[in-house]
């Protein structure tokens, strides 16, 4: 009985069984012979070969796709009350400390608003040119989720974001028709305020 029981050996570590090694000659399973031509029932066979260092033209990104919008930026959706107003009105605050975005249709009825603080803005960063781009970009959206497509501009105060949120309207979608600035100047009316020392 002991003599009947023969050890068997280890299986080997590569994974394939016994007496699978690959002979120099020989081909494998998918690789035609090399006496006959690739039928239709191989098609793998008859397609070239990908020479390294060059990258296929399928691969290369076409003018759609270089000229598509971002897939991270928020796609603007209709608002559940959509009041369907194509012309409106922006007017923008831009102070030292902050910039405000509201815009309104032509009777004044507020549409959309957006704050510097409001973005997520604090402190001294309120007052940028960039945190001016994130307002106007914020109050667009909002305006064009209610169909709006023209803007009239109207600009007021000595902020740096006067210019960045203009263009960040322009740059949304929104067809700018006018631009006027509206910053209050005063005809030696009321005694100014004492001056500022640093």
């Amino acid at each position: 009985m002991a003599e009947e029981i023969k050890k068997k050996p280890a299986p080997k570590r590569d994974g394939k069984p016994e007496g699978a090694e690959e002979k120099p000659g020989a081909k494998g399973p998918g690789e035609p012979k090399p006496g006959k031509k690739p039928g239709p029932a191989d098609p793998a066979a008859g397609a070239p070969k990908p020479v390294e260092g060059v990258v296929a033209a399928a691969s290369a990104p076409t003018a759609a796709e270089l000229l598509a919008e971002d897939a991270n930026a928020k796609k603007i959706v209709k608002a559940k009350g959509a009041k369907n107003i194509s012309t409106g009105v922006a007017n923008i605050l831009a102070t030292f400390n902050n910039t405000q975005v509201s815009i309104t249709d032509l009777h004044g009825n507020l549409l959309g608003w957006s704050s510097a603080g409001k973005v997520g803005f604090k402190g001294s960063r309120k007052s940028t040119a960039y945190a001016a781009q994130q307002v106007a970009q914020d109050a667009a959206r909002q305006a064009m989720a209610h169909g709006m497509r023209e803007i009239e501009v109207r600009v007021k105060g000595p902020g740096s974001g006067r210019e960045s949120a203009i263009r960040a309207l322009q740059a949304i979608g929104l067809e700018v028709t006018v631009i006027k600035d509206i910053t209050p100047v005063p005809h030696n009316g009321c005694r100014p305020r004492k001056k500022r020392r640093v």
